[in-house]
């Protein structure tokens, strides 16, 4: 009986190999779809030219009204306020002891902008014209919009599990109106958007695959003290 309480508590670790299996798994999808994403933006004419009429069916939506909520919207995400946001979700994750998911939080909120800005002149192509408006050859990916997913997907892993769902549908309202604010005031192309929004979930992915690997590695000293315990009473349940 031991033996087997033993052996079932040794297999306990599996699960979370799978999860950072997932995860990484999940990176990798993001990587390939990005760089889909840049290949028909870049080579295929027919996506070329939808990515150009996108972009100008958005800025029929511009107006005073909502140029200014626009602009509000992507002034937040500049970057002292963008380090900001970054330094609250660390300080909220080492108010709960948090310290890994502190360190992953900062460096996706920190490294996936900075990716995406690099990317830019690396990547840089030509767009179609969409009526007047022109953007800019090193476009891909936005920056901005990367910026607003890495915060949603960061607050969303570090929310308590009831909160969860709530914060990850709040976080996704965000990105999507950063999006739109940008498409409206013609800074990006649709392709460049969803481009940041994939570059973020790829960072993303890679920091919980991150974490997943080092809980499975160093175990938290909370469930180091816990496991004798549960090696002693598990003879009595069997």
């Amino acid at each position: 009986m031991n033996g087997h309480a033993y052996t079932a508590q040794a297999r306990r670790p599996a699960p979370r190999e799978l999860r950072a299996a997932g995860a990484l798994r999940v990176a990798a999808l993001c990587a390939l779809a990005a760089a889909l994403v840049w290949v028909l933006a870049e080579l295929v004419p027919a996506a070329q030219v939808r990515d150009a009429i996108l972009l100008r069916h958005f800025t029929l939506l511009s107006g005073p009204h909502v140029d200014t909520a626009a602009n509000a919207l992507l002034n937040l995400l500049s970057p002292a306020p963008l380090a900001c946001w970054g330094l609250a979700l660390v300080l909220f994750a080492l108010s709960r002891g948090l310290r890994r998911d502190a360190l992953a939080v900062g460096l996706v909120v920190a490294l996936a902008p900075v990716s995406a800005d690099l990317l830019k002149p690396l990547l840089a192509h030509t767009h179609m014209r969409a009526g007047a408006v022109h953007i800019g050859a090193a476009s891909w990916p936005s920056g901005h919009s990367t910026a607003a997913l890495s915060l949603a997907l960061c607050a969303t892993l570090l929310a308590p599990p009831r909160w969860r769902v709530p914060v990850a549908l709040a976080g996704a309202a965000f990105a999507l109106a950063v999006g739109f604010a940008l498409l409206v005031q013609a800074w990006h192309m649709p392709s460049d958007v969803l481009g940041g929004y994939l570059i973020a979930a790829l960072w993303a992915a890679l920091a919980v695959a991150g974490l997943r690997a080092a809980d499975r590695r160093w175990p938290a000293r909370a469930s180091r003290r816990l496991t004798p315990r549960v090696r002693r009473r598990a003879p009595l349940s069997a």
